[in-house]
């Protein structure tokens, strides 16, 4: 039967529709169509069960081996590598979200509407990116909840840690209050606008912080200076678009006659395509020349870099997961073709993770205060319970961003010959 039904426009509605179905259907017929995020088979209710599934599973694995192990479950130590694939997880998550406002910011601050289609959507997804980054972090502090009074209380105002921390819980409210705003459809009021131009502000110094966070141990050369701040805000930009791709694809079943006309034009179009392909460029060369620099100096502390360029995961990233998409995006050939474009962004975020764990783990390759009688790297691989912490943080998102947009209509955009904002057919 096809009905139809309004949007809720705030959280009170949403309970209360839930409330009337539980009573309409009953409790196991509820907890079926809650099981299945609807009445009828969608690609949304195919993540909402893959996120859950993997979620439960790897959060109760995690959970166990931290209660019976504790911090011995990672392959961490405070001789060797302290931060491990959790932190990269963090990182690629947090930097992932930060890109996604970044997208969203083309139409909402500066006036590109052609993006228009998919701010909302971008806005979504960097909440959950960002809430899917934190809790892979809480999971890997051993005291997390101390986060709550130590980190405002404390005031290390003199730590980028402080900061980032500041800037990103900023960036949180703001995306919080800007995603309200438009699931009110408020787009275009001076209140909207504000929130979109201080929310860009907070992202960047948000992603900036944390690129200081690392750039400013001397200690490590392989983190340090300034150009860390700059490679994170710019190839998180490559890592939100990769993203907003892939997750628009994926909502309509990687159909672009699912989609509705605006999404749908802007998918087949070339803008898309070719900010894609820029930020993969940008983002290639900063890699070369990031290793082409650290190859050729002789600074102690920099051997690290060696033993990046001789592993093949170093050539995989740099030639199939962004030259390969770079030149699909390119090309006239392919650069429109679904395939081509779900593919491109596949390999951008496979590239990324690889990308970053290498930034992280590498950087710490080499011993600190080492003396010449110490001519080995620092050994370390990922352990079960980090791998566990990764899926879960990709579960976090898959059920989060499935329920988003099951819960609002994500495709929402100003109307330019669009559908009724409040109508949404919906088979039941």
């Amino acid at each position: 039967m096809t009905t139809m039904y309004l949007e809720p426009r705030n959280f009170r509605e949403v309970f209360g529709h839930l409330g009337a179905l539980w009573r309409q259907e009953g409790p196991i017929r509820f907890l079926r169509i809650a099981w299945n995020l609807g009445h009828e088979p969608s690609p949304a209710g195919a993540m909402w069960k893959f996120g859950l599934v993997l979620f439960a599973a790897t959060f109760g694995f995690s959970l166990f081996m931290l209660f019976t192990q504790g911090h011995a479950a990672f392959n961490t130590s405070s001789d060797g590598v302290n931060w491990g694939m959790a932190i990269a997880t963090y990182a690629f998550f947090a930097l992932m979200s930060s890109g996604l406002t970044m997208i969203a910011a083309l139409p909402m601050v500066f006036g590109f509407k052609q993006f228009y289609p998919i701010a909302k959507r971008c806005i979504w997804l960097s909440i959950v990116t960002l809430i899917a980054g934190f809790s892979v972090l809480a999971m890997e502090l051993g005291h997390p909840f101390r986060m709550l009074w130590a980190i405002p209380t404390g005031m290390q105002v003199m730590s980028p840690m402080f900061w980032m921390g500041v800037f990103y819980t900023i960036d949180l409210i703001l995306l919080t209050v800007k995603f309200y705003l438009l699931w009110q459809d408020d787009w275009d009021s001076g209140v909207s606008h504000l929130v979109g131009a201080l929310g860009f502000g907070a992202v960047i110094l948000a992603s900036g912080m944390l690129g200081l966070v690392f750039g400013s141990m001397v200690m490590r050369p392989m983190w340090y200076g300034s150009f860390t701040s700059i490679f994170f805000m710019l190839t998180a930009a490559l890592t939100g678009a990769a993203a907003i791709v892939l997750a628009v694809y994926m909502s309509f079943g990687f159909s672009r006659e699912s989609m509705p006309e605006p999404l749908k034009s802007m998918a087949q179009g070339d803008d898309l395509p070719r900010v894609f392909a820029t930020l993969i460029g940008i983002t290639l060369v900063m890699v070369l020349t990031r290793m082409w620099t650290g190859l050729w100096s002789n600074l102690d502390g920099l051997e690290g870099f060696k033993a990046l360029f001789a592993s093949p995961l170093f050539h995989f990233q740099v030639w199939v997961c962004f030259a390969l998409p770079m030149y699909l995006m390119l090309s006239n050939e392919t650069r429109r073709g679904v395939a081509w474009q779900v593919l491109s962004a596949i390999l951008v975020l496979l590239g990324m993770a690889i990308n970053r764990y290498e930034f992280i783990v590498g950087g710490q390759l080499v011993p600190m205060f080492k003396g010449n009688w110490v001519n080995s790297l620092n050994a370390y691989s990922p352990s079960a319970t980090e791998w566990a912490l990764t899926l879960m943080g990709w579960g976090i998102g898959f059920f989060l961003y499935a329920l988003g947009e099951r819960l609002f209509r994500l495709h929402a955009a100003p109307p330019v010959g669009e559908r009724s904002p409040q109508a949404v057919v919906s088979s039941h």
